[in-house]
């Protein structure tokens, strides 16, 4: 035997016919290993940061808005226009988008239109009302179970007990003021800077 095959022999003692049957057992076994971490990971999902862009625009405000008020009325009713053209002098464009976790993204478009210097009309989407516009964003994906805010006839029977003994033990320690001061009577305070003796 060669020193070449010897070699061999030493570094696959079950010869080349083991080591093809072998081979692809060991690589089903990683793909089934790798498997399993990458599920794990699909199942857990990234915080996403909440995005808010643009004004919004409550129904109430757009209500608010009459006919031939100045655009530094209507501004300072709907806020600064997020979107201005100087080709389009006539109109200014308020645009609301919020995209937050589990939720479906919010879009809402107004364009406030001009005659000259003077509100004229308003075109776009309904705009929520303030209400509905805070229900929205408190709505999360599962929901919450809210725990009763009541009391039972035991508990308050148990408070009620503990009021009474700390009231009777508060009474017992505290000493009643010898002197009470009536609202009208005079109180004398240190002077809030140093008297300055006269000079001879």
């Amino acid at each position: 035997m060669s020193a070449i095959a010897h070699r061999r022999r030493l570094l696959n003692p079950l010869g080349g016919t083991a080591s093809a049957l072998f081979l692809p057992l060991l690589l089903s076994a990683c793909s089934s290993i790798s498997d399993a971490p990458r599920n794990t990971l699909h199942a857990l999902t990234p915080y996403k940061v909440e995005v808010v862009q643009g004004n919004f625009v409550s129904r109430e405000q757009v209500q608010a808005l009459q006919r031939g008020m100045s655009r530094q009325q209507v501004r300072e009713i709907l806020g600064t226009p997020l979107i201005t053209s100087v080709f389009h002098d006539e109109r200014w464009e308020y645009v609301f988008t919020i995209q937050r976790q589990g939720v479906a993204a919010q879009n809402r478009k107004l364009t406030v239109y001009f005659s000259g210097e003077r509100f004229s009309r308003v075109e776009g989407d309904e705009m929520p009302s303030e209400e509905e516009f805070v229900a929205s964003l408190g709505r999360s994906k599962g929901k919450l179970k809210i725990p009763p805010l009541e009391a039972t006839e035991a508990q308050l029977a148990k408070y009620a007990n503990a009021n009474t003994n700390t009231s009777s033990a508060s009474s017992i320690s505290t000493p009643s003021p010898a002197v009470s001061l009536s609202p009208n009577s005079h109180r004398s305070y240190p002077p809030l800077e140093p008297q300055k003796e006269p000079q001879n």
